[in-house]
């Protein structure tokens, strides 16, 4: 007889064994994950040991660091006060050098770029013809003066004959005016030996100026004439040598009144770059009315430019020099920050804090700025390492070689005035 009992009840049995053990596994993984979990205590986000505004530990701590700075010190300095502008350099002199005469040129006896003097040969014109024009008027000047000579003889024997009454008074009247037409004719003769010894002088080209020569216009075997547009060559003088520049018309009164007072007053130019002082020259004159479509007025300044530093048409950068103020509280301009309240600096307090200081600047000269007020001699001021600094922050003051690291975080912080940035003026 077979069995006939059902085999599906142990199979259900087991599945609720296995239901049963992963919901138990279940609740135990949640009671764990509870009481391991971080508590509030620990500085969890919301909980009491939190630090104001949800700032990370690891970031107050940073806060808390002392930035390292560059500083300098506040002292008193004389400052140079100078009037910037842009100048051309200007030859006193320049002439285009042309032959005085016709003919060929048979020599040039000069280099291009060389420096002559007034009177120094530069070219010659063949003097051939010029000679042979002076030989004729000599001749002829010779041949009146033969005449002339023998018109006084004979009149010295009329004038003895007719105190003897020997012959009439026409006679001796007519050949003292024959004499005095020889000496007329000598006259010209005289004049026309000179004009032809002048004509053979043009002939040897000469310099007249001293100066510079430029590039030569002409080679030699060429037909040249006064008519000559070009000419030979063009002597640009150089020593001295001047400087033209404009100023604004509100500058004039303090460039006046030290002219007024007697004084020389001094002008460098610089280069292109304004990096390079080339010479060292001295105001000469001012122009006699301002320019009305730019409100300018032209001056004009001397240099000796013994060392051809200076070079006609040359662009320069010029700064007159005006006066110097006595004892001022000089900083290095690297310490001007620049906001929407003007210029300030970060003052470097006795507890090694900074402060926002705001301050009213004067001159600037060589990398040193005049401050008219907000700081006193002894003041310390921060030179480098500002990008990381606001009010009341600690800084450590480095110094020597020792590179401050850079940051792009460029706010100020609490306490800085509103709308300042770090840039250096």
């Amino acid at each position: 007889m077979s069995d006939s009992r059902p085999v599906s009840q142990p199979s259900r049995w087991s599945r609720r064994r296995i239901v049963g053990l992963a919901l138990l596994v279940l609740v135990v993984a949640g009671v764990a994950w509870l009481a391991l979990r971080p508590s509030a205590k620990q500085g969890g986000p919301g909980g009491a040991g939190a630090r104001p505004g949800g700032r990370p530990p690891m970031a107050a701590a940073m806060a808390n660091m002392a930035v390292p700075v560059r500083v300098a010190t506040a002292a008193q300095q004389d400052i140079d006060i100078f009037l910037r502008s842009l100048g051309t350099v200007t030859a006193y002199n320049t002439v285009t050098v042309r032959s005085r005469v016709s003919g060929e040129l048979v020599e040039v006896a000069f280099q291009e770029g060389q420096q002559v003097k007034a009177g120094d040969l530069l070219a010659q014109v063949d003097p051939r013809a010029f000679q042979v024009a002076l030989d004729q008027a000599r001749g002829t000047q010779m041949q009146n003066l033969a005449q002339l000579e023998n018109a006084r003889r004979d009149l010295q024997r009329y004038q003895a004959l007719f105190k003897q009454d020997s012959i009439a008074r026409q006679q001796v009247d007519t050949q003292a005016a024959l004499v005095r037409q020889y000496e007329g004719a000598v006259k010209s003769d005289q004049a026309n030996v000179d004009n032809a010894k002048l004509q053979l002088d043009y002939a040897r080209i000469t310099a007249p100026i001293s100066g510079r020569l430029g590039l030569r216009q002409v080679d030699r075997g060429n037909l040249v004439s006064s008519s000559d547009t070009n000419g030979l060559v063009v002597i640009t003088q150089t020593q001295p040598i001047s400087v033209v520049f404009t100023l604004p018309e509100t500058q004039l009164p303090e460039v006046r009144a030290e002219l007024a007072a007697g004084r020389t007053l001094a002008v460098e130019a610089y280069d292109r770059a304004d990096t390079r002082r080339i010479a060292t020259g001295k105001l000469e004159t001012l122009d006699n009315q301002i320019d009305v479509a730019t409100g300018t007025l032209k001056l004009k300044a001397r240099f000796d430019n013994t060392d051809d530093a200076l070079f006609p048409n040359q662009f320069v950068n010029v700064r007159l020099h005006v006066l110097t103020r006595k004892d001022a509280t000089a900083i290095p301009t690297a310490a001007i920050q620049q906001g929407s309240a003007g210029a300030f600096v970060f003052l470097v307090q006795p507890d090694n804090t900074v402060a926002v200081r705001q301050v009213k600047l004067g001159a600037i000269n060589s990398g040193m700025v005049a401050v008219n007020e907000g700081l006193q001699p002894g003041d310390r001021v921060v030179t480098e390492g500002t990008d990381r600094l606001r009010a009341g922050a600690k800084v450590e003051i480095v110094g020597g070689e020792q590179v401050i690291p850079a940051t792009r975080d460029k706010t100020l912080g609490p306490g800085a005035p509103a709308g300042t940035t770090p840039t250096a003026k």
